[in-house]
């Protein structure tokens, strides 16, 4: 199996909680908080080990809260890496609504970056980069972050001939728009932003995957998924466009369900199985996020029952 490392740039500490009733004015008595360490790349590692896989976790983090989260990363027994962030590591917060079951997310932006620390934690990343690997680049960027720092990354992993997996936001979209990375493996989007990458409306599957088809055509990246939601995911290479249907389960919360494909994906790559294969292991994998509650994600008996209702067909 090939070894993979994950990246999280702009961790969090996660605080879920629930209340009778989210309104304006009074004091709302909420359930004993829930803490998890959260970050795109570091929920991708919490489920590939679920999923019976390994990583390494490059975690940024600082202050006080970045105590709190290392802490948290050492229950996990998740082999870790934490690299000096330069402020207070930030948290997010997700309240459940008991009346309606409605989940309100609070996200508070990450400590600003300046370009010296982005050099020093640019070289940090480089010593561990597995040789033959691949990185999981999830989550957003912090404030300060260039746009194109996973090309950047694309360029470390080339020298090692290492694959960068990409998932993420905000800047890095903007870089996209502007064709200023090329070269990644794979680039996954969620539906909003790849409307919002497009843009345009992608009402079908079909309008998806000639949409991923078109970034692979363009060099943006050799393999591009895209989420569909309830529908599922769109694989498209230059060969072939796929889709994988979500498993009809019930949804506790949405949380986790963008990690956990990843993480099931990824680890389908590291095994060599085909993209189709990785593709449904992926979708397998998010379905069984959805039916945990808050900021859990999948679990391994639900992913793996879920393989045979996630199936693949050509588009």
């Amino acid at each position: 199996m090939l070894p993979i490392l994950t990246i999280t740039l702009n961790p969090a500490v996660d605080l879920d909680t629930s209340t009778a009733g989210v309104r304006p004015g009074p004091k709302l008595r909420c359930t004993a908080p829930r803490l998890d360490p959260g970050g795109g790349g570091i929920n991708v590692s919490r489920a590939l080990a679920e999923l019976g896989g390994e990583s390494l976790a490059l975690v940024a983090a600082g202050g006080g809260m970045g105590v709190v989260l290392a802490k948290l990363l050492a229950g996990t027994g998740l082999p870790v890496r934490i690299i000096e962030a330069p402020g207070e590591t930030r948290q997010s917060v997700a309240v459940m609504d008991d009346d309606t079951g409605k989940q309100f997310r609070f996200i508070f932006p990450g400590p600003e970056w300046a370009a010296a620390e982005i050099t020093h934690a640019t070289s940090e990343i480089a010593e561990v980069i597995p040789k033959g690997g691949l990185v999981v680049l999830s989550g957003s960027h912090p404030p300060g972050f260039p746009d194109d720092f996973p090309a950047r990354l694309v360029t470390l992993c080339d020298q090692l001939e290492a694959r960068l997996v990409l998932d993420t936001s905000g800047a890095a979209l903007r870089a996209l728009e502007a064709r200023r990375i090329a070269g990644l493996a794979v680039l996954r989007l969620d539906h909003e932003e790849a409307e919002e990458l497009a843009a345009r409306s992608l009402p079908t599957a079909r309008d998806s995957a000639d949409f991923a088809q078109s970034l692979v055509r363009d060099g943006v990246a050799q393999v591009v998924v895209l989420a569909r939601g309830a529908e599922g995911s769109v694989l498209a290479d230059a060969e072939g466009r796929w889709l994988s249907r979500a498993a009809k389960v019930p949804v506790r919360s949405k949380t986790g369900a963008g990690d956990s494909f990843v993480a099931g994906f990824t680890l389908g790559l590291a095994r060599g199985d085909d993209l189709p294969d990785c593709l449904q292991r992926g979708m397998a994998a998010a379905s069984a996020a959805v039916m945990t509650e808050a900021t859990r994600l999948c679990e391994r008996a639900d992913a793996e029952r879920l393989m045979a209702e996630c199936p693949v067909e050509p588009i």
